[in-house]
């Protein structure tokens, strides 16, 4: 069923920015859709851009005063085709390669000029695989055959999923151990590694996509700087202004303790082998991260956000 909340000071401008937002899923490569999403339609709005989301129910709420919610989901697009209406661009995060096509022939018929695809770092994996195993990249390759310009984000790790949950590497069960007995219990925690950027910065990639034509037809690679497990912990025990203690898991504890989570093991084996795939090769992995162009500072203008100031935001999730 579609619900529209629509607040009166909504600008009248050209084309719609339809943002769509999903539940947190515990699959592999996914993002906070819904973290993003808010951060992106602030700095939409911010540009004179008009804003309608397609949020499953549980990611209504939240919106700025002035973004048009509509109720529903993008993986069953049909049931809400109307939020497609007047869609200039699309920010498709949350999609499902089983129910993209629909959604692609919705963009169409509301004569959208843009798309662009929230996909996963490291899709290009998947070709390593048979084609029915493929889903982000059978995604990808829909979106490239839809007739419909279009731009596809391969973020690393977001840090705020680490707040929504929506991927083991980030520490997606810190808030609650460090809450409950000061503690993090991790895999390879002396020396895992990952990448990760600010929702934030990762926002204002997508804005960049979605509303000019320099990045259309190209694949971005969204990625901020290997941090090491450690450092992440020390940034939040120095927010917290206490000890946070760690427990080195081996690999098995902490696939187990993932499963006991209710992690995938697809999602667990992902993120054990770059857990230490980044920790032993950091030089190379680090300088391909550098050679990314363009950078995502390049696209955004600014220096990135810091694992130390997204703490500095969210530390009230660990106390």
């Amino acid at each position: 069923m579609d619900r529209f909340e629509q607040n009166e000071k909504t600008p009248v401008t050209e084309g719609i920015c339809l943002l769509t937002a999903v539940s947190p899923r515990r699959d592999e490569g996914t993002s906070p859709t819904g973290i993003i999403g808010r951060k992106l339609a602030r700095q939409l709005l911010a540009m004179g851009r008009q804003v309608r989301v397609m949020a499953e129910t549980d990611q209504c709420g939240g919106w700025p005063d002035t973004v048009e919610v509509v109720e529903g989901s993008i993986t069953r697009p049909l049931e809400c085709a109307r939020a497609f209406d007047g869609a200039e661009a699309v920010f498709l995060a949350g999609a499902h390669a089983s129910t993209v096509q629909d959604a692609l022939a919705l963009m169409r018929d509301a004569s959208a000029r843009r798309v662009v695809l929230l996909s996963s770092h490291g899709p290009e994996y998947e070709e390593a695989n048979p084609p029915e195993t493929w889903f982000w990249l059978a995604i990808e390759k829909a979106v490239e055959r839809s007739g419909i310009d279009w731009t596809h984000i391969r973020p690393s790790a977001v840090m705020g999923a680490a707040v929504e949950g929506t991927y083991p590497a980030t520490g997606s069960d810190w808030p609650d151990t460090v809450r409950a007995d000061g503690v993090v219990r991790e895999a390879f925690l002396g020396r895992g590694h990952y990448p990760f950027i600010h929702e934030e910065d990762l926002a204002a990639v997508v804005a960049a996509a979605l509303t000019g034509d320099d990045h259309t037809r190209t694949i971005i690679e969204a990625v901020g700087p290997p941090l090491s497990t450690r450092s992440r912990i020390r940034s939040i025990a120095a927010a917290l202004g206490r000890d946070i203690g760690t427990v080195d898991l081996a690999p098995d504890q902490g696939r187990a303790n993932w499963r006991r989570l209710g992690w995938p093991d697809g999602a667990i084996d992902v993120t054990l082998y770059a857990l230490e795939e980044y920790g032993t090769h950091y030089a190379e992995l680090l300088q391909w991260t550098l050679d990314q162009r363009p950078s995502v500072q390049d696209i955004i203008g600014r220096p990135l956000r810091t694992y130390d100031d997204w703490v500095s935001e969210n530390i009230d999730s660990f106390r």
